[in-house]
């Protein structure tokens, strides 16, 4: 039975983030979900609760799943996997080893305020041009993003996903991190958290490493995975 690949995209992103995917893991039946207040979902209020009933939704089945995801969506689909009784073949969390209620907070809680002083397009350009210079292709991103999500969707974060929900996850976990990622400050006590977890470097790359250097990152989930 071929194994299904659930993949969770990033803030201020999609389900479009893994277009590359399908094609780089033939092995798998890849399914890349949008998230509430993202992609189709974007009229949809961003909650905990609703971002854990998507990935649900996409997860149920009796075919194997391994839950994949990238930045926010690492951190939910930890959640999911640390208090849903799904059973999962293994979990993969891409730039996700920054402690959300630890010294990185206060970054993504400043930027999150900025959303309500600062115009969107203006924020918009400020992400594109970062985005292009780390190597990010436009079309894997939204041209929009809806950045009146942002700050719910960090508070989100903080409040419901902290690296001991990881303790109760009950399957092979594999950490993914781009070598210049910023969220490995905290990558020891991740790994340390979570006995038996692996984790793979992917070099020269940031925290976008699942855009930029995609048949990297898809060979560490064919070896993880299969």
């Amino acid at each position: 039975m071929i194994p299904k690949l659930v993949l969770v995209h990033g803030s201020m992103s999609s389900a479009q983030q893994w277009a590359d995917y399908p094609a780089l893991l033939p092995e798998f039946d890849v399914v890349a979900i949008d998230l509430p207040g993202h992609g189709s979902k974007s009229g949809t209020p961003f909650t905990t609760e609703a971002a854990l009933d998507a990935i649900a939704e996409a997860v149920d089945g009796a075919v194997p799943v391994v839950l994949a995801g990238h930045s926010l969506g690492a951190y939910l689909v930890g959640l999911f996997a640390g208090t849903r009784p799904h059973r999962l073949r293994g979990l993969v969390l891409m730039g996700a080893t920054g402690n959300p209620r630890g010294r990185l907070a206060w970054t993504y809680r400043g930027f999150a305020g900025l959303t309500r002083r600062v115009d969107h397009s203006v924020l918009a350009r400020l992400r594109g041009g970062v985005a292009r210079l780390l190597g990010v292709r436009p079309e894997l991103l939204p041209a929009r993003p809806d950045y009146t999500t942002l700050p719910a969707i960090w508070e989100s974060v903080m409040r419901d996903c902290p690296p001991s929900v990881l303790r109760s996850v009950g399957c092979p976990v594999l950490f993914i991190n781009g070598q210049f990622d910023q969220m490995r400050a905290d990558e020891r006590r991740y790994l340390a958290r979570v006995e038996g977890s692996a984790l793979e470097i992917v070099p020269r790359a940031s925290h976008f490493a699942p855009l930029t250097h995609a048949p990297e990152v898809a060979e560490a989930i064919r070896r993880f995975g299969l």
